[in-house]
């Protein structure tokens, strides 16, 4: 229990001092909750032996009033001190989980990581927000309260002392035995947690894909079964648990009567006073009342700890190294003809086993660069590789004659801009959507970039034209829309380094052309490196290389490589066929 405490408390930060100053208050407070009964104790001891008088009487009901509240004003300074402490602690933390993330390489959220993070965020810290962090002043003041009970029960009688001493050993004895069970159990809950999450979410945005091919009752039947295991688990945590929450109540029951029993033995046996043995009386039903207690937060405090374990994995997650201090300037500077952009020897695997191998070649400033090749070959990591998604395993890209490692990673984003097939947009306006291209930008040169990527018309068109929030991803705009709108971001952006994963491969003829246009209009002065699948739009590419097995095979322009009659002439005869 100590150390899951430690633990709790570890994780606190800069509001680790306010938390322990709760303990002070959470200390008064216990001491004040056992007042009442130590001066009732006193008020029937006056009266029985006769000693009761006015003042006596007064003074003690002010001293009840005044330790009533007294517990009220330490228990609200206690909630104050660290419920609210709580809070704040996992804003900061949510906060710095959303930096750390940013950090994290791309290949980390392709891993199956998504349900692992959304549960971490939406079950694990809420579960420890909620319900752990009121529960460590209640934990001293049950400890407070146990121990005021304890001195109480030597200073009637030592062997009553001693008894009493013994039970709470059996206290502490069951509810270790019920630490290890369910320390077990919480793990086992908490990861079917994720488990379920991870399949709400693919259930979530595959549901186009599930319904096209009539897969929604065999998906649904895969998602419930995730909810029955979840709920099997959430089950089997109470099943281990409840035997040994039992087993707190017969101690408790068993204690209670033991202590009875003997104050019943000495008192007949003349060894302790009339009086003592009403005091026993009062005190008797709440004597093992807080050690019962404090055990009886081992369920929320074993899952804590399963949470606390899931939640420093996420963060044990290595981040990309962004130790560089070097910066590429922003300005248009350099020689066309000049190479901007070298791979050598590049090698990289995202296991052991390397997907490019000894990857070189350099694209010259304001030049085209197409990749090509069949699938799965490694076009997509040669892009990716540039703007460092994952760093390479060997050899070196430079920007600028720079290693790309050596310089900071917002000063090479800044160089950068890419387009993909996949578009994600925003929850938001459309403008907010093109500005995150550059946030500075005015609303004249918004307005320019939605004009020059062929969208500003059918902007106009919506409801609240630029100002109209669009769905999650996009989702109430076509896939030819979304793509005129991330290509308006990167027009804004204005970097001198396009990254271009084919655009067009996957919309209608009439999206086409306005994503062409589109596209011309980016890529004007501007360094390319593109992912091409229609080779038709790559034949005025001034290099053209096809990577096979993440070897680049062939290198050429349209017409060196036709004369080959290799790999890309093949490929061409394919789609022209």
């Amino acid at each position: 229990m100590l150390k899951i405490l430690h633990r709790l408390i570890g994780i606190t930060g800069k509001y680790k001092a306010r938390i322990r100053s709760a303990y002070i208050t959470a200390f008064l407070k216990g001491i004040m909750m056992k007042a009442p009964l130590i001066l009732c104790f006193l008020c029937i001891s006056f009266f029985m032996r006769g000693e009761m008088d006015k003042n006596k009487c007064i003074l003690l009901g002010v001293a009840v009033l005044a330790s009533v509240v007294l517990q009220a004003v330490f228990e609200h300074l206690t909630n104050v001190l660290q419920s609210a402490a709580g809070y704040m602690v996992f804003a900061d933390m949510r906060l710095k989980l959303g930096d750390h993330l940013r950090k994290l390489p791309m290949g980390y959220f392709t891993e199956g990581n998504i349900g692992k993070i959304s549960s971490v965020l939406a079950t694990d810290m809420v579960f420890i927000e909620e319900n752990c962090m009121g529960v460590l002043s209640e934990l001293v003041t049950f400890i407070i309260s146990q121990g005021i009970m304890t001195v109480m029960m030597f200073v009637m009688d030592i062997r009553l002392g001693l008894l009493s001493l013994a039970i709470v050993g059996a206290f502490v004895l069951v509810g270790n035995l019920m630490l290890k069970t369910t320390m077990k159990h919480s793990v086992i809950k908490q990861e079917g947690s994720e488990s379920l999450t991870e399949e709400v979410l693919d259930f979530a945005e595959g549901i186009g894909i599930i319904k096209s091919y009539n897969m929604l009752g065999e998906r649904s039947k895969k998602l419930t079964n995730e909810f029955e295991k979840s709920c099997k688990e959430s089950i089997g945590f109470e099943i281990a648990y409840s035997p040994w929450a039992r087993a707190l109540y017969l101690t408790f029951g068993i204690g209670t009567a033991l202590v009875l029993a003997l104050c019943a033995y000495l008192f007949n046996a003349g060894q302790i006073s009339d009086v003592y043995m009403v005091g026993m009386a009062l005190f008797l039903f709440d004597m093992f009342v807080s050690i019962k207690s404090y055990y009886g937060q081992m369920a929320r405090l074993t899952v804590t700890n399963a949470s606390l374990d899931r939640i420093e994995e996420v963060f044990e997650a290595a981040e990309l190294n962004d130790t560089g201090k070097k910066k590429l300037s922003d300005e248009k500077d350099g020689k066309i003809g000049e190479n901007e952009i070298e791979y050598d020897n590049v090698s990289f695997g995202y296991t052991e086993k390397d997907v490019l191998k000894n990857v070189s070649f350099s694209i010259k400033k304001g030049t085209m660069t197409a990749l090509v090749g069949p699938s799965g070959g490694g076009k997509s990591t040669i892009a990716s590789l540039l703007a460092r998604f994952w760093d390479v395993k060997s050899g070196r890209i430079l920007v600028n004659g720079e290693d790309i490692r050596e310089v900071s990673l917002g000063s090479l984003m800044n160089r950068i801009s890419m387009v993909f097939q996949r578009v994600y947009l925003f929850q938001d306006t459309v403008y907010n959507n093109i500005a995150i291209g550059r946030p500075d930008a005015t609303k004249d040169e918004v307005f320019e970039a939605a004009k020059k990527a062929r969208c500003y018309d059918f902007i106009m068109q919506l409801p609240k034209g630029f100002d109209t929030v669009i769905g999650e991803g996009g989702a109430s705009l076509s896939g030819g829309e979304k793509q005129r709108i991330s290509i308006a971001r990167c027009i804004l952006k204005d970097s001198p380094i396009v990254i271009l994963d084919e655009a067009t491969a996957s919309v209608d003829a009439d999206n086409e052309r306005a994503i062409q246009e589109a596209i011309s209009e980016l890529c004007k002065d501007k360094t390319l490196l593109v992912i091409a699948h229609r080779l038709k739009t790559i034949k005025d590419a001034d290099q053209i290389l096809v990577v096979s097995d993440g070897e680049i095979v062939e290198r050429g322009d349209h017409s060196s490589l036709m004369e080959q009659n290799g790999t890309y002439a093949h490929m061409v005869s394919l789609q022209t066929t």
